[in-house]
């Protein structure tokens, strides 16, 4: 039994394929199929199986593209309701693939339709691959099916079905059980996830918080605790993979591009995911400054916080080079054909953000607004500014009421990258009043 893992940096997503005697079957799979069919093509094997672990929220499958292509079988709790070709695929549901076979445990709590596929292989060695229900140190939230997927649940049922998942569902397993998660830590399909791409369950019954001994009402209270916000993509995502998506060659291929772009329709919604160096320099009118540099920056979690499924938006790159980078990105979640163009600018200068005097500012902060846009629970933790007013990001773009406009703004997150998206949507709202970012300058107030 080969097992492969997919790593999807800036979604923490993690994938996988399993290849025993020429045969594989992928796990999850992220948007873009193509990795997967190099892989098999590298280990001279036939793709014969996707399983779906359950509707995902935070990306988009490709699960029914690698059917189409393929000809494998998509399996799938029969739960979801799912409206693609699929068998179902739940409590003892089994798998033969090659020597090994794969075998479904319903396991309820981060969704009502949640599955864990058990692989076994003849020599008795076990791995799991538990989609979002156990995570390494932390477990599924379970709150993101109160408005979408045709199974809708409540934050404090699945709490409870959580619960009882992770009391009694995986009791029959070795500790020597490989673990294989759906996400790691970044991810906002939980709160406290480990680095650690695997572990094994015994490393998980003696280290992680929710196979400690504890009531329900204890578990279900922590589990429901400091949860992150949902970003705007997270029903319609779950909605897409119930019911299959385009082809994300086709659909990639079809996003427009233009060169040299001096201006665009007065109220167009842009997104810029340049450098925010070029960006102060000289970007559009209504532009967000939200950066795509490498993969530690979050273009594709705030693209779908701070802009809604429904809503049409150009984006602006720096090089023509870039193009295919950006819209594979932006395809992960779903929101390729929401993209009117993707475009370069001109070289003519359109308009330039204020810069910070940061030693005016370090001297005489009270003659400022001092913003703070990181979340709640790290507001509560620490705050740098005792008169700083909160709001966080994913609320920023609807609170223009909330923010004064008497004294210069100053926006500030806990290390530069969220200021740069939150000053540049709150300069598209203030016209009279300066706005500045405080970037990486926040380091010097941090003790």
């Amino acid at each position: 039994m080969t097992i492969k893992q997919f790593q999807d940096k800036p979604l923490a997503h993690y994938s996988y394929a399993i290849i025993s005697e020429g045969k594989m079957a992928l796990i999850d799979p992220a948007r873009n199929p193509m990795p997967y069919y190099r892989f098999a093509e590298q280990n001279k094997a036939k793709i014969v199986a996707v399983i779906e672990t359950h509707p995902h929220a935070d990306f988009v499958s490709s699960h029914l593209q690698i059917h189409n292509e393929t000809g494998a079988t998509i399996y799938v709790s029969k739960l979801v309701g799912a409206n693609y070709p699929h068998r179902s695929f739940d409590d003892s549901n089994s798998i033969k693939l090659g020597e090994i076979s794969l075998t479904a445990i319903n396991t309820p709590g981060h969704s009502p339709d949640g599955i864990t596929i058990i692989a076994k292989n003849e020599k008795g060695k076990h791995a799991m691959f538990s989609g979002d229900t156990l995570f390494i140190g932390d477990v599924g939230r379970p709150d993101l099916r109160e408005k979408a997927g045709n199974m809708k649940a409540k934050r404090e049922e699945l709490a409870k079905m959580m619960y009882n998942t992770i009391l009694t569902k995986f009791n029959h397993l070795p500790d020597d059980t490989l673990i294989y998660p759906a996400h790691g830590a970044g991810s906002l399909c939980g709160k406290n996830m480990s680095s650690d791409s695997s572990s094994t369950l015994g490393n998980e019954r003696m280290g992680n918080w929710a196979f400690k001994k504890q009531t329900e009402e204890e578990f279900v209270n922590y589990i429901l605790s400091d949860q992150p916000f949902i970003p705007n993509y997270f029903g319609f995502d779950v909605n897409l993979n119930k019911n299959g998506v385009d082809s994300y060659t086709k659909n990639v291929a079809d996003v427009p591009l233009r060169i040299g772009v001096k201006s665009l329709p007065k109220g167009s919604l842009i997104v810029d995911v340049r450098d925010q160096e070029d960006y102060k320099k000289n970007h559009l009118t209504g532009s967000i400054n939200i950066m795509a540099r490498d993969e530690d920056d979050k273009l594709e979690t705030w693209l779908g916080t701070l802009i809604k499924p429904e809503e049409k938006f150009y984006v602006i790159i720096g090089s023509v080079q870039d193009r295919d980078k950006i819209v594979d990105r932006i395809a992960k979640i779903g929101y390729e054909t929401q993209i009117v163009e993707l475009c370069t600018l001109s070289n003519e200068p359109a308009k330039s953000s204020d810069v910070l005097d940061f030693e005016k500012f370090k001297n005489r902060k009270e003659q400022y607004t001092i913003l703070d846009i990181r979340n709640e629970s790290e507001v509560s933790e620490e705050k740098w500014f005792e008169n700083a007013i909160h709001i966080p990001l994913n609320d920023l773009r609807y609170s223009k009421s909330d923010i004064p406009t008497d004294k210069p703004i100053v926006v500030h997150c806990a290390g530069g990258y969220r200021s740069a998206i939150g000053s540049s949507i709150v300069e598209n709202m203030i016209d009279k009043t300066s706005v500045f970012d405080l970037s990486e300058n926040i380091n010097y107030f941090k003790k």
